[in-house]
């Protein structure tokens, strides 16, 4: 009876003892997991700070080009500047955003119909860049059809015709001569229709900028280890200031007011450190691997490579590089080459580690 005892008591101490280690190993997980949250929340709001600055001054850069000579639009710099930044915003399409896209909607946690059966992330990009293409045409039109309707210029003799359309067109007839400076018209009407482009450009460009940096801002808010913080915090600080750069420049050539450009500025600049505010309101209640939010990042994240690669290509590059100015200086073509792969690759490199 005493062995019977004795053999119980030992049994009990053996299944006891690892029971109360394994309770004092909990408390101490308890508080170590209530000191790295309170770290993980130091961070993001460190990340806040850190990305809206990075934005601010990246955005802000291009639009000192009246007190800075070297980023002046007419200056030979500025091309390599926006070369540099246009690689940038390539790189954000094609290495940064469609990979992700493709995650998204490729993923096993999504059906296999329709999900599975059709090429998404593609066929969005691709709506995406014809959406664009024909916003781009549609508004470039319009705004043509309303500053330069020939019906809504009224002829008078031996006087100024002033401010036509807000000072857009100015023309100036003398009835005794017949003579018009027409010279002095197709200048003008030149340079209003490139900043009326450069201005379709900017705010085009900025919408697909907008939903790239909503989505990445909320991947860093929902982020729950400081290991995955810290790369994502620099990465996109860094990734930022150069799509910052690149829009700052859209915006200085389109010669906006200084109430729109400051608005235009502030609202890039605010549009990640808002995603990461949102992601850290949701990480409690979010699940990244949920169907619906892998759905609606992937979608939205496709329609954003799409625009950002459509805009890059065409009105950024491709006006650029086929500029008789370019064109016609050996050393600039060979500084724009080189300031596009330097741009392209510095983003592309990020990609590594967000």
């Amino acid at each position: 009876m005493i062995t019977f005892q004795a053999n119980f008591f030992l049994l009990s101490c053996a299944f006891l003892l690892p029971t109360l280690v394994l309770g004092d190993c909990t408390c101490e997980r308890d508080d170590a997991k209530r000191s790295e949250s309170t770290q993980v929340l130091h961070y993001k709001l460190g990340s806040i700070a850190s990305v809206l600055v990075a934005g601010a001054l990246g955005v802000s850069l291009p639009l000192l080009s009246k007190r800075i000579p070297a980023l002046n639009p007419k200056n030979d710099i500025f091309f390599m500047v926006k070369a540099f930044a246009a690689g940038v915003i390539l790189a954000t399409g094609f290495v940064h955003i469609l990979p992700d896209a493709y995650e998204s909607l490729t993923s096993p946690c999504l059906k296999e119909n329709p999900w599975g059966k059709f090429p998404f992330t593609g066929f969005v990009a691709m709506i995406s860049s014809i959406g664009t293409l024909m916003l781009d045409s549609f508004a470039t039109g319009f705004f043509h059809r309303q500053h330069f309707n020939p019906s809504k210029q009224v002829p008078a003799a031996d006087e100024e015709i002033a401010d036509e359309h807000a000072g857009h067109i100015h023309v100036h007839t003398h009835a005794t001569h017949g003579h018009a400076h027409g010279a002095a018209l197709s200048s003008h009407d030149s340079e209003t229709s490139e900043i009326i482009r450069q201005r379709i450009i900017s705010q085009v460009l900025e919408i697909g900028i907008v939903v790239h940096s909503v989505i990445i801002g909320l991947s860093l808010g929902t982020a729950g280890s400081i290991d995955t913080i810290k790369p994502l915090l620099v990465a996109l600080s860094f990734h930022q200031f150069f799509e910052g750069m690149g829009l700052g420049g859209c915006i200085s050539q389109a010669k906006f007011e200084s109430k729109s450009t400051a608005i235009m500025a502030t609202f890039f600049s605010l549009t990640t450190p808002i995603g990461i505010a949102i992601g850290m309101g949701v990480s409690s209640a979010y699940k990244e691997n949920s169907p619906t939010a892998l759905s609606v990042e992937g979608v939205f994240n496709s329609a954003s490579a799409g625009i950002l690669i459509y805009m890059a290509l065409v009105d950024l590059l491709a006006a650029d590089f086929m500029n008789p100015r370019l064109q016609k200086n050996l050393k600039l073509q060979l500084g724009a080459n080189i300031s596009l792969l330097l741009g392209s690759g510095c983003m592309s490199l990020l990609a590594k580690w967000a």
